[in-house]
């Protein structure tokens, strides 16, 4: 069975985006971070997404190793995006490019299927898909980096629950700037 991780950047008061879909209160590119990012991304099968993250991420890391400021980590994680197979889950768009397919029924039956395949781990992002895969129980890792900045509302990283999840700590690390990153495993 595969193991499915949900994790993002987000705000000291829970948000992966301020009002808006405002996601500039990350601050200078810390490049340790995303040098983190990229290792977590490296070791993913597969990518999950909602569409607004899709929306966000295809509309730059296609060509983001193509960009005049792009260093060697960011060259990394632009091809290791382009390579990474990738679902979309979506009603609204009909057409999905680089490696990636459009699943436009059941997210939740769908991601419960591609646990069940052998394979590596998967990544979900977006609040909404998450969301979902959380009710459900599917979520197996969260893997959190903490900015620390208050914007006082937006998207939230966690969703509405019916129940507890008991979680157990498995790392935290101090980045440059005060961003703390925190991975937690479902106690099942």
């Amino acid at each position: 069975m595969r193991k499915l991780v949900y994790g993002m950047n987000l705000t000291l008061d829970g948000y992966i985006a301020a009002a808006g879909d405002d996601i500039g209160w990350g601050g200078p590119r810390n490049h340790e971070l995303f040098r983190w990012w990229l290792d977590h991304e490296q070791a993913s099968d597969l990518t999950l997404y909602g569409r607004k993250l899709w929306e966000t991420m295809s509309s730059y890391w296609p060509t983001g190793d193509r960009q005049p400021d792009a260093g060697p980590a960011e060259i990394e994680f632009a091809r290791n995006w382009r390579d990474t197979p990738k679902v979309v889950f979506s009603s609204t768009i009909d057409r999905v490019d680089w490696n990636t397919r459009l699943v436009t029924g059941d997210a939740i039956a769908e991601i419960t299927r591609l646990k069940a395949e052998d394979g590596g781990p998967m990544t979900i992002g977006g609040a909404t898909l998450a969301g979902a895969a959380m009710r459900a129980g599917l979520i197996d890792e969260y893997a959190i980096a903490t900015h620390p900045v208050l914007v006082g509302g937006g998207t939230p990283f966690f969703a509405a629950l019916d129940a507890w999840v008991n979680l157990n700590l498995v790392e935290t690390r101090t980045f440059p700037g005060g961003v703390v990153l925190t991975r937690y495993e479902t106690r099942r």
